[in-house]
């Protein structure tokens, strides 16, 4: 039987995965590139509620209606509503009156400041925020717990409303906080304050892991699948590539005798740039160093990208004025400029794909990329395609592709991540699995994603594939149950002509669906509520798994034609399901009721399971599907 309560409720995460909507460039036109924020610039660091980055000064309008913000980054912003923040154009900040003489302070280097609307009540700032009502004879820590601040160190400014006296805002190195009784209690203002200093994304999603980004000032932060808040990373592989990073910068600058501010090792190929400009490689992991030829580059070298595949290749991102691009071809034997028409602004990050030849950068005045010959060295001529259109005006401080090419991130000072279908996409079609976007191997009955275009017929010799969905970025089809394990060709029918690629298939492929922030379309299966860090699977739990690759069903189900809403048909395959890789019992495995292609995999989760995130896997005949995270309470 179909648990009919539950298609409903899941009907909207399928509809998820075959939308089609983005956007990119094809033959050298534009098309609208659609980002989406990934979480928010806030962050979970143990204070009273969600943190962002530093914030320099806070102040009230004089009617106390408004609250005003101003970043490290120098940007001002503004509230009503004390919970979203707009750009303040033309904020004025208004002047800090000296501080009066104290007799004395509540902590070494605290500043001393007026309450305008309390007279006779003074603030002092320091690691804590302390209160005085006699002149600073005595002081009241207003922040203290456990001999820590619960809003982070470092105040650096206070605001006391002209309406009510004891309503507080406090800028500090972890944004802004409020208070509405002066002081016992705080809150935080960051959930969507655009103060958080995303300076490097580290690891796009993938598996048990979401988005990794380096913040200034506090390392590796994470946003966990389904998450809003970043958090510190607990990811030891990428701890040890902070470290190994590190280690690194340093051995180069000690070798070289010079601050060097960026490096990228491709096995033993290990690239150096300094504050200068100047660039150095290694051939052999940095034992001894070769000097590139001077480049043109007047600023420090902030980024490189390095081809692991093809170590000789490598880009450099640089700041300062001149040459912003740089390409290499022969391990750094001499670099060419790509500058071209990019405009005259800082850059700060750089990614490829070599094999599709496009490069992204990151810089002062947005994202932009272009095609160029990563292959071949010579004369260049590269025209830049802004594609920031849609994204907050920030510098954009990192770029970065996933691990298949098919997701292009950005990092922007303040604002944290952003993502979309990569815009190089639509010059040449891909196949990739339409649950996980891999490239593994298609199942009789699986879903696929052709990646590049709209697709109007599929057929391999007597065989049709089903076009369920289209657009001019993107397609999903459906391999025919009838198909066999074979490699085929697959013709597909689009606009631009007609194109064939290879499509392995295997009696089973099976792979779990997850969406563009990577995470798992996991089910709770009594309240069809799907789970993430916020809605956690408890002991005893019935999880409903989306997933696709499964292969044959039985009875029989023709290709193209939604599965039943009762008693659909049963997978063939013997499927399992591992949690931290120890068995789980699976009740049921069959056509998802309703829809196309989807498999819907039930299991019961023991009635004690240990707390905290946990690796979920199913396997079909002994083929296993990629690993996705759900998150346990007992």
């Amino acid at each position: 039987m179909c648990h009919k309560g539950t298609v409903s409720q899941w009907r909207y995460l399928l509809a998820v995965v075959l939308s089609v909507g983005a956007a990119g460039i094809l033959a050298g036109q534009t098309a609208p590139v659609e980002w989406r924020h990934i979480g928010n610039p806030s962050m979970e660091v143990g204070l009273a509620s969600p943190a962002t980055g530093p914030v320099e000064a806070v102040w009230y309008s004089p009617d106390g209606a408004r609250l005003y913000a101003r970043t490290r980054a120098g940007r001002v912003f503004e509230t009503i509503d004390f919970e979203s923040w707009t750009p303040a154009l033309g904020a004025s900040e208004p002047a800090v009156p000296p501080p009066p003489a104290v007799d004395r302070m509540p902590e070494p280097g605290a500043k001393v400041a007026l309450s305008a609307a309390a007279p006779g009540r003074l603030y002092a700032l320091g690691t804590q925020l302390y209160r005085s009502d006699d002149g600073g004879r005595a002081w009241v820590n207003l922040t203290a717990f456990h001999n820590q601040s619960i809003i982070g160190p470092a105040q650096r400014s206070v605001a006391v409303s002209p309406e009510d006296a004891d309503q507080l805002a406090v800028a500090n190195d972890f944004g802004v906080w409020r208070s509405m009784d002066g002081g016992l209690s705080w809150s935080g203002l960051n959930l969507r304050l655009p103060a958080l200093p995303a300076s490097r994304i580290l690891a796009t999603p993938g598996g048990m892991h979401g988005t990794r980004i380096l913040v200034r000032g506090l390392g590796a932060m994470e946003l966990a699948p389904g998450a809003e808040a970043w958090q510190p990373t607990s990811d030891a592989q990428i701890q040890a590539e902070d470290t190994a990073e590190a280690n690194a910068m340093r051995r180069a600058s000690q070798a070289l005798g010079t601050r060097i501010t960026a490096v990228a090792l491709a096995g033993q190929t290990f690239y150096a740039g300094a504050a200068d400009g100047r660039m150095w490689v290694s051939l052999d992991a940095g034992a001894s160093w070769t000097a590139s030829p001077r480049t043109g580059a007047n600023g420090p070298v902030e980024r490189f990208f390095a081809d692991s595949a093809e170590p000789r290749v490598a880009l450099a991102a640089v700041g300062g004025t001149g040459a912003h691009v740089l390409r290499t071809t022969n391990s750094g034997g001499f670099w060419d400029d790509l500058t071209a028409d990019l405009p005259d602004a800082q850059a700060h990050g750089v990614t490829a794909e070599r094999s599709a030849g496009v490069v992204y950068v990151a810089t002062d005045k947005g994202v932009f990329f272009a095609a160029a010959d990563l292959e071949n060295a010579g004369p260049v001529a590269v025209t830049w395609t802004p594609i920031s259109k849609g994204l907050p005006a920030a510098p954009a401080t990192d770029v970065k592709l996933d691990a298949n090419g098919y997701q292009l991130y950005a990092a922007l000072d303040g604002y944290g991540v952003y993502a979309t279908a990569a815009p190089h996409r639509l010059r040449a079609l891909r196949l990739v699995n339409a649950a996980d976007f891999s490239t593994r191997a298609a199942a009789p009955g699986s879903l696929i994603s052709v990646v590049g275009g709209r697709v109007s017929a599929a057929t391999a010799g007597t065989l049709s594939f089903p076009v369920l969905a289209a657009s001019e970025t993107e397609s999903q089809i459906q391999v025919p149950f009838e198909a066999s394990a074979a490699n085929f060709s697959l013709a597909l029918a689009t606009g631009a002509g007609s194109f064939t690629l290879g499509l392995p298939v295997q009696a089973v492929s099976p792979a779990i669906f997850v969406n563009r922030d990577g995470s798992p379309m996991v089910l709770d299966g009594d309240s069809g509520l799907m789970l993430d860090a916020r809605n956690t699977a408890h002991s005893g739990t019935r999880l409903q798994i989306l997933a696709t690759g499964l292969g044959r069903v039985r009875p029989d189900w023709p290709t193209g034609v939604a599965a039943p809403l009762e008693n659909p048909p049963e997978v063939a395959a013997t499927v399992k399901a591992y949690l931290d890789r120890v068995p789980v019992q699976v009740t049921r495995a069959a056509l998802a009721p309703g829809y196309i292609g989807f498999y819907l995999i039930e299991v019961q989760l023991p009635a004690l399971v240990n707390a905290g995130a946990a690796e979920l896997y199913i396997a079909a005949d002994g083929q296993e599907s990629n690993r996705v995270q759900v998150v346990l309470e007992p």
